[in-house]
């Protein structure tokens, strides 16, 4: 049922792009934070401004992941070594603490401007889920879920959350390894050959897949099909709701 192997008893969710339409917010705030940065680096040294693409570079280099690991994927992808600075680092100092505390802030203040909207796709098809007993968990690298799912006020669909706090609590690897998801699992007690994830970043897809559970499905929303199944997506969707067409 609901496109799931026979057997499935838990349904793992990423949040950014997946449940909520949150992935725009941190894609705008990725660039603000990196365009600054870029743009002070090239006056200092007298060379030309390249701004941070939004689409490629964020997909390739930052979704998915833990801020830090972002930060640093992105800047190694330009050949830019900073020092990495600690978490006390005051925000925009170059670090990649200091830029990761920047792009932070920035999220944290769009996301107070307004209410997190969701895809209703998406929560139509967990409500369906949890109706036949199907466990939840939302599995994200976001340090500021909990907000997230509040402003959203969604927080009550989910049985586990394993989020970037408890990661860094847990010392768990973030995405593209598995150790976010498995945790989730395990905290529902379903093994993860008994366990679906669902997931519309390219590392996310990678860790699934990494992690040997039952299905891995892709949520294509930019037109990245291809890409989530060479990550190692079994099915690829643009909405989870096309999902329920199964449970018919």
């Amino acid at each position: 049922m609901f496109g799931l192997p026979d057997g499935v008893l838990a349904c793992l969710f990423d949040m950014d792009g997946v449940v909520t339409q949150t992935a725009t917010v941190h894609a705008a705030a990725w660039k603000e934070m990196f365009d600054e940065f870029l743009r002070q680096r090239a006056h200092a040294a007298g060379t030309e401004f390249v701004p941070f693409d939004p689409h490629h570079e964020y997909d390739a280099y930052v979704d998915g992941k833990p801020r830090l690991d972002g930060t640093r994927s992105f800047l190694e992808s330009r050949g830019i070594d900073l020092p990495e600075g600690t978490p006390d680092d005051p925000p925009g100092t170059p670090t990649l603490y200091g830029l990761s505390n920047r792009k932070n802030d920035l999220v944290l203040a769009k996301i107070a401007a307004g209410r997190v909207q969701v895809y209703d796709g998406t929560i139509t098809y967990i409500r369906a889920v949890k109706d036949k007993g199907i466990a939840t968990a939302i599995v994200s690298a976001s340090a500021n879920t909990q907000q997230v799912l509040d402003s959203a006020g969604i927080a009550g669909l989910f049985d586990v959350r394993v989020d970037g706090v408890i990661a860094k609590e847990r010392g768990l690897r973030g995405k593209p390894a598995p150790d976010t998801f498995l945790a989730a699992a395990q905290a529902l007690n379903v093994p993860a050959n008994r366990a679906a994830v669902f997931e519309d970043a390219q590392a996310g897809v990678a860790a699934g897949r990494a992690g040997g559970f039952a299905l891995v499905v892709g949520v294509d929303r930019v037109g990245q099909a291809a890409e989530l199944r060479e990550h190692g997506a079994d099915i690829v969707v643009q909405d989870v709701a096309e999902l329920l067409e199964d449970a018919r």
